[in-house]
C-alpha cells in the first residue's frame, strides 16, 4: 500500500508540471506609465468615463445623445473597447468622513442626529444590495494594426497564448507618445458628448485589474501604495 500511494503521488507531480500556468494565457505584460504595455508589444490606456442618464432626457436630447455617439464612433479609425463593472457599493469611505464630522461636532442634536444618519446608510446599503458602477474605455495602440491580419489568424489567435514581445525603452516611448495622441483626440470628443473622462494612472490600473482579478479577497485586501510596490524595471 505504502508504495502504491507514493507512485500516486509522484504521478500527481509529473502531470503538475506538464500543465501550463493560467498566466501564460493572461495577455498583459506590465503596468507602468499610466499605461498597460501588452505580451504582444501592442499599449493600452484606460480612460474612467461619466455617465448619462438618459431616459431622463427628452426625446430631442435623446436624438442629439445618439446622433452624437454615431460621430464619435466614426470619426477614429481604430478600435475600442467599452467596458461596465459593476461593484457592489462600498460605503467605508464615506461613513469614514461621516464619522470624523460626527466627532467634530459639538452640537449634541446634530452629533446624533449623524449617528442616526451614519447607521441608516451602513444598514441601508447592507439591505438594499447597492451596485456602483463605473464605465472605462480601453484604447490601444497598435504600430502594426490588425487590418494586416487576416481572418484564420484573428480567430486562431484567440485560442493560442499571446507571444511574448519584449520592448526596449525607445519603442516603448514612441509608442506611447502616440498612444497619448489618441488619447488627447478621445477625451475631447467625449467633451463634445458632455462626457467628463479621466485616465486611470499605474495605480488606478492596478487596482482595477485586481478587483477585476480577485473579486471575493480585495474588498478585505486593501492594495498598498505604488510607492511601497517593489516591482522590477524590464525595459533595457
Amino acid at each position: 500500500m505504502p508504495n502504491k500511494k507514493k507512485k500516486t503521488q509522484e504521478a500527481v507531480v509529473r502531470a503538475g508540471k506538464g500543465t501550463p500556468s493560467t498566466q501564460k494565457y493572461v495577455p498583459m505584460r506590465e503596468i507602468h506609465n499610466d499605461t498597460i504595455v501588452m505580451r504582444d508589444g501592442t499599449l493600452r490606456a484606460v480612460l474612467l468615463v461619466s455617465s448619462i442618464n438618459f431616459f431622463l432626457k427628452s426625446e430631442d436630447e435623446q436624438k442629439g445623445i445618439i446622433q452624437g455617439y454615431m460621430q464619435f464612433l466614426n470619426a477614429f479609425d481604430f478600435p475600442m473597447q467599452i467596458v461596465i463593472q459593476s461593484r457592489k457599493f462600498d460605503p467605508s469611505k464615506y461613513l469614514s468622513q461621516l464619522e470624523k464630522l460626527e466627532a467634530a461636532q459639538t452640537n449634541d442634536l446634530l452629533k446624533l442626529q449623524m449617528t442616526d444618519y451614519r447607521q441608516f446608510v451602513h444598514e441601508l446599503v447592507q439591505l438594499g444590495n447597492i451596485m456602483d458602477k463605473k464605465f472605462f474605455l480601453v484604447v490601444p495602440y497598435d504600430p502594426v494594426g490588425d487590418t494586416k491580419k487576416g481572418f484564420f489568424k484573428k480567430v486562431g489567435s484567440l485560442f493560442s497564448a499571446p507571444a511574448d514581445i519584449s520592448l526596449k525603452r525607445e519603442q516603448f516611448m514612441e509608442r506611447k507618445h502616440a498612444l497619448d495622441q489618441r488619447i488627447d483626440n478621445v477625451m475631447g470628443s467625449l467633451q463634445g458628448l458632455s462626457l467628463n473622462a479621466q485616465r486611470l494612472d499605474t495605480q488606478s490600473l492596478i487596482e482595477v485589474f485586481y478587483n477585476m482579478y480577485n473579486p471575493d479577497t480585495s474588498p478585505q485586501e486593501k492594495l498598498v501604495g505604488l510607492n511601497k510596490l517593489q516591482v522590477e524595471e524590464t525595459m533595457a
